[in-house]
């Protein structure tokens, strides 16, 4: 199967999933703060924050990994990915041990911080079900998934992964509907989630006949994994210690809310990531084997990215509080519907959409040690501007933490990967985004002068978000290929392939 086929079914099944994921993580939320409160929401959004930060026994070794990957895989080199597998393994081995142990330790203690009504064993439970189910994916599955992403066969994820969402929020509707146990419910949805260990492992035996793990590993290969994890560390503490400080500093119902437009940023971030998901094992190959074609690759990459990101996050910044106000009507224990939550959340989400291009370049050239000292730095500035801030304004203290800490990363990564990694000046990068940021601007003005500020009724809330996207993704569409040569040219060989009846 050549690139362009895998880069389409990736895209199609990523589609499909992720609209599923949408409804149903939509759904689901709501029918916890209905049926529980959002004190009860609040808590398993925590729970399930905090239990990413068990996550770093194991960062480190799956992006090293994948780095390592896409060379072997390019050429074809069965010896050498078998060698890599081998080292993956052993790592993911002891990783399922540790993490084990991390989540009895953590079952232990959540419980005793956490401000809940909840009895000290439901926590514990919950906590303990929502996690054990990595243990399980750890010994068996992570080292296939690198594989497959390295291949590019990311849409043989995507579809189990498809499979995995509905079977788990179906359990989960029938069980709130049955108002059981919320205890129960996590026990349920934990155990569908062992699934795809199974699946994942059957699928390699079959297909991947030629796989030895008992190859000599290839430990060297991965040797910079102890410097991937300080990014996985940074990246973590810049997507999870906003809930932590919120839990301990502010109570359940205020991490409710925070979860509920982090839900909605993360949606839309994952329509995004299809792009990203899709292309990046081809980016990955390119750079390992051809860096000049990687260039024009990944300029043409970068401006469809931000024409992608900026047009969707563009329309969420309009739609977000009414979407809110819609979401959680009948729910009074907590106002949800906030302007100035709404224009934090959107500049955060703008803000990291707009570095990822220019980060993947220094993954593919793994400069993981040489930008170390930076992501702490990222790191430091977060929590110490977070701490201070949610003392005096609470919520907004957290997010404008983050938002610091991404000015500044934004811009070293930006000029780190031009400069250090593809021998250029940066201009071209902030041209891009500075022009697509322009017609964002722009934009927010055409929406206040053409549609109603007040969206009322799913409906009518559908209905116009719909108009609002088409058109906006038109202009913005224009725009990018008036401007943008790479983006004119990405788009003319699109058409131009009549791919939809041809792939090869």
């Amino acid at each position: 199967m050549n690139n362009k086929k895998k880069i389409l079914l990736n895209i199609f099944y990523s589609i499909l999933s992720q609209t599923i994921t949408i409804l149903l993580g939509l759904l689901v939320p709501r029918l916890f703060i209905v049926g529980y409160g959002s004190e009860t929401n609040g808590l398993l959004n925590s729970i399930n924050q905090l239990l990413i930060y068990l996550g770093l026994f194991e960062a480190g070794i799956g992006i090293s990994s994948l780095q390592a990957l896409y060379g072997p895989v390019a050429l074809d080199k069965k010896e050498d990915i078998n060698a890599v597998l081998s080292a993956t393994n052993l790592y993911y081995k002891k990783t399922g041990i540790y993490y084990f142990f991390g989540l009895i330790i953590f079952s232990a203690t959540y419980p005793l911080f956490a401000k809940s009504k909840l009895e000290y064993i439901s926590v514990f439970l919950i906590v303990f079900f929502s996690g054990i189910s990595n243990v399980v994916l750890f010994f068996f599955q992570g080292k296939y998934k690198i594989l497959l992403q390295a291949e590019g066969k990311n849409h043989i994820i995507t579809n189990l992964t498809t499979i995995i969402t509905i079977l788990t929020n179906v359990s989960k509707i029938i069980l709130l509907s049955l108002k059981v146990n919320v205890t129960f419910v996590i026990l349920v949805s934990s155990i569908v989630g062992l699934i795809q260990a199974v699946y994942i492992s059957l699928y390699i035996k079959c297909k991947y006949k030629w796989i030895d793990l008992k190859t000599k590993p290839n430990t060297k290969a991965i040797a910079q994994k102890n410097f991937v994890l300080v990014h996985q560390i940074s990246g973590m503490v810049f997507s999870n210690t906003d809930v932590l400080i919120l839990t301990i500093a502010c109570d359940l119902k205020v991490v409710s809310v925070y979860s509920m437009y982090k839900l909605v940023i993360t949606h839309i971030e994952s329509i995004i990531a299809i792009i990203s998901n899709s292309f990046s094992f081809s980016l990955g190959q390119s750079y390992q084997t051809d860096i000049n074609r990687y260039k024009k690759e990944i300029d043409a990459y970068e401006s469809f990215y931000s024409f992608i990101a900026l047009s969707l996050f563009s329309v969420a910044f309009y739609l977000l509080k009414p979407f809110m106000k819609i979401y959680t009507a009948g729910v009074n224990d907590i106002n949800y519907a906030d302007d100035k939550l709404v224009f934090l959340f959107i500049v955060i989400a703008v803000l990291t959409a707009l570095r990822t291009p220019m980060l993947y370049t220094i993954n593919y050239a793994g400069h993981f040690k040489l930008t170390t000292p930076q992501t702490v730095i990222e790191t430091i500035i977060n929590i110490v501007i977070s701490l201070v801030g949610v003392y005096f304004i609470g919520i907004y203290g957290v997010l404008l933490g983050t938002i610091a800490a991404l000015i500044y990363r934004n811009n070293d990564i930006i000029i780190y990967s031009n400069k250090k990694i593809l021998g250029r000046k940066p201009w071209k990068t902030y041209f891009i985004h500075g022009i697509n940021l322009t017609v964002f601007v722009i934009m927010q003005f055409l929406y206040r002068l053409f549609f109603s500020n007040s969206i009322e009724g799913i409906l009518k809330f559908l209905i116009i978000g719909l108009i609002m996207t088409v058109i906006t993704l038109f202009v913005f569409l224009i725009i990018n290929i008036l401007v943008f040569s790479e983006f004119k040219e990405i788009t003319h060989s699109v058409l131009k392939s009549k791919i939809s009846k041809k792939w090869d």
